[in-house]
């Protein structure tokens, strides 16, 4: 009984379409993919515009509070020169006056505090305007992903469908003796499952092939690489 033959034409037509396959599924995945990067891109965007206000909140609300007790300060100050007006004697006259000294002092240091802050607080704005203004643009991007991703997801599916039904005719041209073989090293390694000979060498593993499996590529016999369990056929052109 002769040995089953098989064109290289079938065999190159198999490499290709299991490459595309791949190229199509790869691409088909790569949507969601992209979608979460950006959803998680937009998520944190979000939390750094949260945090922003969170810390331009704490930084006003200590600002009030020093805006409070200068304020608390000032009242205390008026008290004490009314007090220090009304007073009895020299000694009382001179302790309001001393303690209405250390009540200014206190304030202007507080006073520089407050102008230091107020100018700061604009730093807080700043920041907050640039986290509303990156969560704007990684919304717009994940809109644009998504828009992408649902244009070209119909087409994508259609061509894998082409695709698909294309490789099972091609198979069907395989002889009955290697379509197990075949099916199980495709399983195996996918769009890998054959390799063109490089000069006698494979172009999966890069192997050097025996005499044997040379002449059986040669006569267009089914052959497969005895190193990486690839299906081998003649490279174009040669």
């Amino acid at each position: 009984m002769s040995a089953p033959t098989v064109s290289t034409e079938i065999l190159r037509t198999l490499h290709r379409l299991h490459r595309q396959l791949t190229d199509l599924r790869e691409r088909l995945a790569r949507g969601p993919k992209q979608i979460a990067a950006a959803e998680s891109n937009l998520a944190a965007r979000q939390s750094l515009l949260e945090k922003a206000k969170a810390e331009e909140k704490a930084f006003r609300m200590h600002l009030d509070a020093k805006q409070l007790q200068l304020k608390t300060s000032e009242a205390r100050i008026g008290e004490f020169q009314i007090k220090r007006n009304a007073a009895q004697s020299n000694r009382e006259y001179q302790t309001f006056t001393e303690q209405i000294g250390a009540a200014e002092m206190a304030n202007s240091v507080l006073e520089d505090e407050i102008l230091e802050a107020m100018e700061k607080a604009q730093e807080y704005k700043d920041k907050i305007a640039q986290a509303e203004a990156e969560l704007a643009a990684a919304r717009q991007k994940l809109d644009e992903i998504r828009a992408k991703v649902a244009e070209q997801e119909p087409r994508l599916t259609a061509d894998m469908t082409r695709l698909e039904a294309e490789l099972k005719r091609a198979e069907e041209d395989l002889p009955p003796e290697i379509r197990d073989p075949y099916r199980r090293v495709v399983k195996h390694l996918g769009e890998d499952a054959l390799a063109p000979l490089e000069n006698q060498y494979c172009g999966g593993c890069n192997q050097q092939i025996t005499l044997n499996v040379y002449s059986q590529i040669m006569m267009n016999q089914p052959a497969f690489c005895k190193t990486c369990g690839r299906l081998l056929y003649q490279k174009e052109g040669k």
